[in-house]
């Protein structure tokens, strides 16, 4: 997600197994001895192999160079060296590098989150203000470690594939996050027929997750924003509050287009962009003077809130067959059940190939159902989603 939908955990299987494949190396680097100490131990609890822990960020990249960690677990405010310095330098020394931030939940730092991804940061997690708070979130802890599993496994598997034969820990915590990644393809998936007589989008609805910050600014970009100013924007990307404010700013400075979050009873209007709340979902109903958005507390959905679900389904019954919908790189298959109701209604459905995505969880899960039109690599979405809006081909 990039980070930190609502989750509600389910059940506890083993972490990490490493009968085929190798353990996954893990540094921790933060300024609090406390949040070290307890994120270590959680790394082992889960199987996982600890590089080392550091205070700094010039401590973590001497440690990089003796240890070659898959996974870093980077906080962004420390001495001598930050995390947003260290960063660069990190991925400069090993460029397939997955580094996670780590911030706690405030503007500056939420705007700093979102420029480590565009420097090459995989994702973020929002750390409790406290140490008290990390010591009690069990939510933190098991985002955090999901984050290393998923991130961590495919590195750890390219880069040392003969070590795969250690067994299991014997004691595993419990350690799954609630928005894991749907499993890779084993078969060819399907795609949907494309409609022919098509209707004229009258919003373009996008859902993304783990990755998503930036795969949503790129895509914008490609489209334009002479398409753009054509439709309202519809987004929900699994973030935290704060997160979604500033996300959207980052957006409208990317865009040239007016970027907020969506408020209560907010009638839509062409060329302007409306982010889902962080903590909140974001839906539709139909108003007196056109579609209006709608804000709900309601459970999470698909262990999500803000959940891609929600505003689809609500977007099908709102607007039937005009709209265009793309899902993004993200974890879990939050959105698959909204693009089952939105092609129903008889609009169109793209999804974002597995190359190009951080994580080939929720696009994958709606290519498999057999709901996407297309599936495509993030430059050409843009292109599709274009032609779709202005009514030109492709």
């Amino acid at each position: 997600m990039a980070l930190s939908p609502a989750v509600v955990p389910l059940r506890s299987p083993p972490a990490q197994s490493t009968t085929s494949a190798a353990p996954i190396r893990v540094l921790i680097a933060d300024d609090s001895a406390v949040v070290r100490g307890l994120v270590a131990r959680w790394i082992a609890e889960a199987g996982f192999e600890l590089a080392g822990t550091a205070s700094n960020g010039r401590i973590a990249l001497e440690m990089m160079a003796k240890h070659d960690p898959d996974v870093v677990l980077l906080d962004i405010e420390m001495p001598e060296l930050d995390g947003t310095t260290a960063l660069p330098r990190m991925l400069a020394m090993s460029p397939n590098l997955q580094v996670v931030m780590m911030s706690t939940l405030t503007t500056r730092n939420a705007d700093i989150s979102l420029k480590c991804l565009a420097l090459g940061a995989v994702d973020y997690i929002a750390k409790p203000e406290s140490n008290r708070g990390v010591t009690t979130s069990e939510t933190f802890r098991v985002e955090l470690i999901e984050r290393v599993r998923v991130f961590g496994a495919a590195r750890a598997r390219a880069r040392r594939p003969s070590a795969g034969t250690a067994q299991a820990p014997a004691h595993a915590a419990p350690a799954l996050a609630p928005a894991a990644p749907a499993p890779r393809p084993a078969t060819p998936f399907t795609l949907r027929p494309k409609v022919r007589n098509r209707t004229q989008p009258r919003a373009l609805l996008i859902g993304s997750s783990t990755g998503g910050p930036r795969a949503v600014g790129e895509m914008l970009e490609g489209i334009g924003a002479a398409a753009l100013r054509r439709v309202p924007v519809l987004i929900v990307q699994h973030m935290p509050p704060i997160f979604t404010a500033v996300f959207a700013e980052h957006l409208s400075t990317r865009t040239g287009l007016r970027a907020a979050e969506g408020k209560a009873d907010e009638r839509l209007e062409a060329g302007r962009i409306y982010v889902a709340p962080g903590g909140r979902h974001m839906g539709l109903v139909a108003g007196p003077n056109g579609p209006m958005i709608r804000l709900t507390d309601g459970p999470p959905v698909n262990f999500c809130r803000p959940a891609v679900d929600v505003l689809f389904k609500d977007a099908a019954v709102v607007f039937g067959a005009a709209t265009a919908t793309v899902i993004l790189t993200g974890m879990g298959s939050d959105g698959t059940n909204g693009a089952r109701a939105l092609t129903d209604a008889g609009g169109p459905v793209l999804a974002q190939d597995e190359a190009t995505s951080t994580v080939w969880g929720m696009p994958g899960s709606v290519a498999r159902a057999g709901l996407a039109e297309a599936v495509l690599p993030l430059p050409e979405l843009a292109t599709a989603l274009r032609a779709l809006i202005t009514g030109q081909p492709s």
